[in-house]
């Protein structure tokens, strides 16, 4: 079975990462400011980060959506495992992993994902995938089955999970809430009115109503979602949006300026400046989040061990 989703594996590499966006005309790319410079990915940790993911023969977010904070996070052994193959059934027009046909489920993913975890002495991990329309749960029992084996392997360290929205599975969604995740991430991503031209395969509402379930089913599991900003968006889009969330319960909100990956995908309207990025914390904060993270380089899983602590000691201090 490895060898076989090994060997397809390989194939797809070679194949256009992104076919659907081969046609469209090449977007402008605006001019990084000062604040959104990152270092170079290198040292000792980062390496070896490097080459326990690659032995282990696992995906990560950092690597195939090309995150600016690869080289921060995985100097510090802090690496976002992407499980369910490299290749996407959707096309968002913001992201950079694989779109097409995906490989067959590897059964042993979720042993080696946690035998990873074991073997980096990870206090808090994020499990994240990619979308998997193709398969009848969407890849719900895959993703719980990963928790468990999380469970086993290191029973000591907190798991923190970015789901997809399992839209049109069912009730799908609930294998893995059950499996008890200590975060439930999904992110939203944008605000209503650009879901048409960014995130065309996924519905706003069913994405807040998944949020919504998780809290319905298990009150003290943390929920958790993201928002990118710079992709044409008004400030009370953005804060109704908080409203949105805040209705459905959710604790955590991360906020992060939209990077363009190549210039097949959606344009940057603009660079949100620090400043603004600081006044959305406070508005979210008093709006009533437990955890806000908002800055130009803030991604889902940035610091989330961090973040995590702070999490429940925010929710502490409140009874």
């Amino acid at each position: 079975m490895v060898e076989i989703v090994n060997t397809l594996k390989a194939a797809n590499r070679s194949a256009v990462r992104h076919p659907e966006k081969q046609n469209r005309p090449d977007t402008p790319v605006l001019k990084k400011p000062s604040w959104i410079r990152v270092k170079a990915p290198i040292g000792k940790g980062f390496t070896e980060t490097s080459r326990i993911v690659k032995e282990a023969g696992l995906n990560t977010v950092c690597e195939e959506a090309g995150c600016p904070n690869i080289g921060e996070c995985w100097t510090k052994k802090h690496a976002t495992m992407m499980v369910m193959g490299d290749t996407c059934t959707r096309a968002c027009a913001f992201c950079n992993v694989r779109t097409g046909r995906p490989a067959p489920l590897d059964i042993d993913e979720p042993r080696r994902v946690a035998q990873a975890v074991a073997t980096m002495g990870l206090e808090h991990v994020v499990i994240t995938s990619v979308d998997r329309d193709d398969l009848a749960d969407g890849g719900a029992e895959h993703l719980a089955q990963t928790v468990l084996a999380i469970r086993e392997a290191a029973p000591n360290a907190t798991i923190e999970i970015l789901t997809p929205d399992f839209l049109r599975k069912g009730d799908a969604a609930n294998l893995v809430i059950d499996a008890k995740p200590d975060v439930f991430n999904h992110n939203l991503e944008t605000v209503p009115r650009l879901y048409l031209s960014i995130r065309p395969g996924s519905r706003y509402y069913h994405s807040l109503r998944l949020l919504e379930r998780v809290k319905e089913r298990d009150p003290l599991q943390f929920t958790k979602s993201g928002l990118m900003v710079g992709l044409g968006e008004s400030k009370e889009e953005v804060m109704q949006v908080m409203d949105d969330m805040r209705s459905a319960g959710i604790d955590f909100l991360t906020i992060g300026q939209y990077l363009q990956p190549t210039r097949k995908h959606a344009a940057i309207d603009r660079y949100v400046t620090p400043d603004e990025f600081a006044a959305y914390e406070t508005i979210a904060r008093a709006k009533g989040f437990l955890m806000v993270s908002s800055s130009p380089l803030t991604r889902s899983s940035y610091h989330a061990g961090e973040d995590f602590q702070k999490l429940r000691e925010a929710r502490a201090a409140q009874h």
